[in-house]
């Protein structure tokens, strides 16, 4: 017999999971018959590209789309940033849902209709400018979930924040920029943020696909500046000066012991990379000085910072041997992204829904790029993960990586990211 107190569980329970299928199906649909218009918004964007802090046009675009849809808009912040608040028809938590805006100093040679001639000054020279890393497709899918969450927002429990964000390449030498700026200028704090999501386009993984990492998914990056001092001489008469190039050379081979020899290789990989050495001016003349250039990459919080200990040590110990002097500066970049544990483990059930089923959403090893969503992850738990846009007929290896001037987004992965950023805020406003 069942006793009636069960009973009006049973029909509670009944009538919740009901609505929130009513709600999962609105979602999806009202997604579905955006996928048109997200994808002429990308194509206008990727037309029509801009660096890093000089996002004048696509902040304008942002601007003008939130306020049509009854968003509330707080701008400027960062330079160029937009923060759009949709406030829901009933109290709850607070999600932050972030798309980054700027574009790259690249030339692009994707032969499509859409395609960028866009040319500006980036750190003093005349570059070619392109949609190369996806922040197009990101622009067009949060402005997709705007006006997504924007038609059900009687039904939202809760507030929805949207960062719009400049700058994630960096800003313009001598300028503050990108997911620090924001952070620092209150983005997370009025209203203040519980959980912070995003999501990357990558040609690495094919369209239809999402994966991500739990903890640290991609690698803190730092730079650093070797200058070596030695004693200028004639080529032929070594012996009577200190050549810095030998010792800058013997440099660049002793920091590679650092990560292959130096730390536990099993417990994070981390990189040590000199990008560019500058030094003399002809052939026969040894220089005083030679300034070496290198980035750093960790997934490792303790590791980073050994690393640098090391990198000093290493540098000015082997000038020394050589008679030469070593100057370090090391500077900081991008925190470690660190997907939180406890709300990754929450939320893969979400983006498995949303991606018709588990074979679809995969678990990937960390990898040593870096992304400034880092600095969200800093002040509250947030989620990162990949949207797959690689064309079905092409393979890894085959495709154009981010960064590339052939890189090249299927459009057709563009409704799943909507589908999925709209289902993670919903499903987590909503989660008891």
């Amino acid at each position: 017999m069942i006793r009636p107190l069960a009973i009006g569980v049973v029909t509670l329970m009944t009538a919740t999971l009901s609505a929130a299928t009513d709600l999962d199906k609105r979602i999806d649909t009202a997604a579905t018959h955006l996928e048109s218009s997200v994808i002429a918004c990308r194509r206008d964007i990727h037309q029509h590209p801009e660096l890093g802090n000089r996002e004048f046009r696509t902040s304008k675009l942002v601007v003008d789309k939130l306020k049509s849809l009854g968003i509330e808009v707080k701008t400027p912040i960062a330079h160029t940033g937009v923060l759009g608040i949709l406030h829901g028809g009933k109290p709850g938590r607070v999600v932050a849902l972030r798309a980054d805006m700027d574009a790259l100093p690249v030339v692009e040679q994707v032969d499509v209709p859409f395609k960028s001639t866009a040319r500006a000054q980036f750190n003093g020279q005349d570059v070619g400018v392109m949609h190369a890393c996806g922040h197009d497709a990101h622009v067009a899918i949060l402005l997709g979930v705007a006006e997504v969450l924007s038609g059900i927002r009687n039904e939202l429990p809760g507030t929805v924040v949207f960062l719009f964000q400049p700058a994630e390449e960096g800003a313009p030498e001598g300028e503050e920029g990108g997911a620090a700026l924001m952070v620092k200028e209150g983005a997370l704090a009025n209203p203040k943020v519980d959980a912070v999501f995003g999501l990357h386009v990558t040609s690495r993984y094919p369209v239809q696909t999402i994966a991500y990492r739990s903890g640290a998914e991609l690698a803190a990056v730092d730079s650093f500046k070797i200058v070596v001092h030695g004693k200028q001489t004639h080529g032929a008469y070594p012996w009577l000066g200190v050549d810095p190039i030998v010792v800058a050379s013997q440099i660049v081979l002793g920091l590679q012991t650092i990560p292959s020899r130096q730390l536990d290789v099993s417990l994070a990989p981390s990189i040590v990379t000199v990008g560019a050495i500058k030094g003399g001016v002809r052939n026969n003349i040894i220089p005083d000085t030679v300034e070496m250039l290198g980035t750093i990459r960790s997934l490792d919080a303790k590791m980073r910072q050994d690393i640098h200990a090391r990198i000093e040590r290493t540098a000015k110990d082997i000038a020394q041997a050589g008679g030469a002097t070593a100057d370090v500066t090391i500077t900081d970049g991008y925190p470690i992204t660190y997907n939180d544990p406890t709300l990754t483990q929450k939320m893969v059930p979400t983006l498995e829904r949303v991606a018709s089923g588990a074979k679809n959403v995969w678990v990937v090893n960390p990898t040593l790029g870096a992304e400034d969503f880092s600095f969200y992850q800093e002040k509250v738990p947030g989620l990162f993960f990949w949207l797959g846009t690689r064309p079905a007929n092409q393979t890894a290896e085959e495709a154009a990586s981010n960064h590339s001037p052939l890189f090249f987004v299927d459009e057709s992965g563009l409704l799943l990211g909507v589908r999925a950023m709209s289902h993670v805020a919903v499903d987590y406003l909503t989660a008891k």
